[in-house]
């Protein structure tokens, strides 16, 4: 996951960028909130040593695939230090990626699990946990500077990306703009099963893998896989 000490990404590395993001300080909402929850914990992770800090992206420098969330989950990402791992939105994430033949096991518990993406990256435009799941427009803002340097190293091989819930979709098209790709004005509309041409890629929407979602119905598995299997074929992933 290159979780390294902090390098100049004018290496034009994923793991130098990945080591930079970790260290970031840059909203002190997110930052007190973060370590907040690391020190006070949950009680049934009373004995991890929770991450409690940015959480890179997590997949291989060449993904063909990139799936683009919200934000770590308080007591997931934040406590593991690997996007969707050790929450219930994880495992409804893993377990259609692993249906599909793009990650090696259906669980993703810890970051020294085994688990390996095959051509899929996985980001989010807001890398800290934000209190109530929520962050603010500015800290959305103030993060797009990493997504922006990741779409960059990752345009050589990008064919398609699968954006999850509207915060990610609208967080998302004004970083592509931002790296280079030609966004449609008016910016098209967030939905379930929307798909987009983007300068030799296609965006994909899809309702967010959040327990709200997965719990009422709204996100089936058969919905998750649809439109992650039509953007892993637009890939040639499958």
């Amino acid at each position: 996951m290159g979780r390294g000490r902090a390098m100049d990404t004018d290496s034009g590395s994923l793991a130098a960028l990945d080591g930079r993001i970790s260290e970031c300080r840059a909203c002190p909402r997110l930052v007190e909130w973060r370590e907040e929850v690391a020190r006070t914990k949950r009680a049934a992770f009373a004995d991890w040593t929770y991450w409690g800090r940015p959480v890179p992206g997590f997949g291989p420098p060449d993904a063909r695939l990139l799936i683009v969330g919200l934000a770590p989950a308080a007591h997931g990402a934040n406590r593991t230090g690997r996007m969707f791992t050790g929450d219930r939105s994880g495992d409804v994430l893993y377990r259609a990626l692993y249906d599909l033949g793009l990650a090696s096991q259906p669980t993703a518990v810890s970051a020294d699990d085994g688990l390996e993406l095959h051509g899929v990256r996985i980001t989010s435009p807001v890398h800290c946990a934000p209190p109530a799941n929520k962050p603010t427009p500015g800290e959305r803002d103030t993060c797009r500077s990493w997504l922006v340097q990741e779409l960059h190293l990752l345009r050589p091989t990008l064919r398609s990306v699968v954006v999850l819930g509207a915060f990610g979709w609208q967080a998302a098209l004004p970083a592509f703009a931002a790296a280079g790709w030609t966004v449609p004005r008016p910016r098209p509309a967030f939905a379930h099963g929307a798909r987009v041409p983007l300068d030799g890629i296609d965006l994909f929407g899809c309702f967010h893998v959040s327990q709200r979602n997965t719990f009422t119905g709204r996100l089936t598995a058969e919905m998750l896989r649809e439109v992650l299997g039509a953007a892993a074929r637009t890939a040639d992933l499958l």
